[in-house]
């Protein structure tokens, strides 16, 4: 590639945005002037390169055959309104839990991924300074550990109480157009950037060799989507629960957001029934819909364990979130804490993908399976290793062992893996072991 990067450059102009943001409550204008060819490196830079093609099927490599002409061209196109933003390539994935159900991701081209990167380059700085503390997802320095590490200390800190589990119905394909286009201009007003989210909003979905053109919704796995999509929910959870909702509430309250995730906690019932009655209505107003059985209420308070067995119809003391299950339980110095566990659809989806895995790979060399199943057992435990989740991170290690095991002796007809065999082989491609990569206890130990 020619021509030489200068981050201190880049870093700069994100500065100038943010500090423009800080300093001039009105809506921006003249934001695209920010975005010229040194800008356009930058987003390329940040762009995956091992991503899918979208409907041009043109990949990363091929781009950068002729890098400097393609981000020339790109830019003059983007500046002076000819760009044409392409359809995105829909693919149905299924979904956690479910066979049968599936949820569609929308590959863009990898040129409008460069594109759509550039401008969310420019638009993060100045909604940074707009975004309250309980927005965790896709923003800088904030990931979903955060988001669980905060909840649990607000609600300890509360001593427990109520929470609302809030589940929004298909967010990413009911988003209202209109109404984003009526948040975007309350506070950036820059006609280049606003035309061009008009395009990719509009620019339709490749389904089945056909083009459709939704009126609503924005595709997930664009690059763009996950900001349009906190600046959406700002509007319609944050701003509400933090200037509304909070002021006319009776005792103590936190929220805590993860994109479209969220959950409520509350010290007072009579609180949390009020605000989730008044959800609903909330969430129409901006298109939205609310699933009417995962959005619940939620008891929870430390609990003494009743003598025989549960009643079925006792509600239940515990919650999902982020894919953990949070409970209380008691230390072992005999106090009330909040620990978390795998969610047990979560556990299912991994094992059952790791069967599947060593099923269809069994035939692979045994070297190249245990590289790729060394990276799955790494990733797992680096989301799931947290601390007081240990009994699940050995429970999956243990799982995908015996599965690796059972593929390996179905290699062949002729031969038995026996355990002692297998011992043998796990001693020459040892599986990694689990451990509770963010432990609170590693971090007191490191500050």
């Amino acid at each position: 590639m020619t021509g030489t990067l200068r981050p201190n450059t880049i870093s700069t102009k994100l500065q100038r945005i943010a500090k423009l943001a800080r300093e001039i409550p009105e809506p921006l204008n003249n934001l695209a002037h920010f975005i010229d060819i040194e800008w356009l490196r930058e987003a390329y830079r940040r762009t995956r390169k091992d991503g899918a093609v979208g409907v041009d099927g043109q990949s990363a490599e091929e781009y950068a055959e002729n890098l400097e002409v393609n981000l020339q061209g790109l830019l003059d196109r983007a500046k002076t309104g000819t760009y044409q933003a392409p359809p995105v390539r829909r693919v149905e994935i299924p979904k956690p839990g479910k066979r049968k159900e599936t949820r569609p991701i929308g590959i863009p081209t990898f040129e409008d991924k460069i594109l759509q990167r550039a401008v969310t380059m420019v638009l993060e700085p100045i909604y940074e300074h707009e975004f309250h503390d309980c927005s965790w997802g896709f923003r800088p320095k904030r990931s979903a550990h955060g988001a669980l590490d905060s909840l649990r200390r607000q609600t300890m800190n509360m001593r427990g109480g109520w929470m609302v589990e809030l589940d929004f119905r298909h967010f990413f394909d009911t988003l209202d157009h209109g109404r984003l286009r009526e948040i975007l201009g309350q506070r950036m007003r820059d006609g280049v950037l606003l035309r061009l989210i008009g395009k990719w909003l509009k620019a339709g979905v490749l389904t089945k060799g056909q083009v459709l053109h939704p009126q609503t919704g924005t595709p997930q796995g664009g690059v763009i989507s996950p900001l349009l999509a906190n600046i959406y929910l700002h509007e319609v959870l944050d701003l509400w629960f933090e200037e509304r909702v909070r002021p006319r509430l009776i005792g103590r309250a936190h929220l805590i957001r993860y994109a479209d995730d969220a959950v409520m906690g509350f010290a007072w019932e009579e609180d949390a029934r009020r605000v989730l009655n008044a959800l609903p209505e909330r969430v129409a107003g901006f298109g939205l819909r609310l699933h009417p059985e995962k959005t619940r209420l939620v008891e929870f308070r430390p609990q003494p364990k009743r003598k025989g067995p549960r009643r079925s119809e006792e509600p239940p003391r515990s919650f999902d979130f982020l894919g953990f299950t949070h409970f209380w339980c008691r230390s072992r110095k005999g106090n009330w804490v909040i620990k978390r566990k795998t969610a047990k659809e979560r556990l299912s989806r991994a094992v059952h993908a790791a069967h599947q895995w060593c099923r269809r790979n069994r035939h692979l060399p045994v070297k190249l399976q245990h590289r790729t199943l060394c990276r799955k057992l790494q990733g797992h435990f680096s989301y799931y290793g947290i601390t007081g989740n240990s009994p699940a991170l050995v429970n999956f290690h243990r799982v995908v062992e015996r599965t690796w095991c059972k593929w390996l002796n179905r290699r062949s007809q002729r031969t038995v893996l026996t355990w002692k065999r297998y011992d043998r082989l796990l001693k020459r491609y040892p599986l990694p072991r689990p451990r509770p990569i963010h432990s609170i206890y590693c971090r007191a130990a490191n500050p």
